[in-house]
């Protein structure tokens, strides 16, 4: 079963428990760094970054991984969840 940020749940099912709240990783990260160890399956994403200015940032998944097309593309927090 694949993991699901809290950001994710409160967008999409409030009933789903959630397994990791993205905001709070990125609170304990320093800035210029990137953590690749949570996933949201939800979100599509394959890592958190924080810029320089403390800005969160995900790396969102096109495709499969090892497949041709696939890519990583970094979108804020604020563009993933407001579209």
């Amino acid at each position: 079963m694949g993991d699901y940020s809290k950001q994710w749940v409160e967008m999409n099912d409030h009933k789903m428990g959630w397994d990791f709240d993205i905001e709070a990783i990125a609170a304990d990260m320093k800035p210029g760094t990137i953590n690749p160890y949570y996933i949201c399956e939800g979100l599509g994403c394959v890592a958190i970054g924080k810029d320089d200015n403390g800005v969160i940032h995900l790396a969102i998944s096109t495709g499969v991984f090892g497949d041709e097309g696939h890519e990583v593309h970094w979108k804020t927090l604020e563009e993933v969840l407001n579209g």
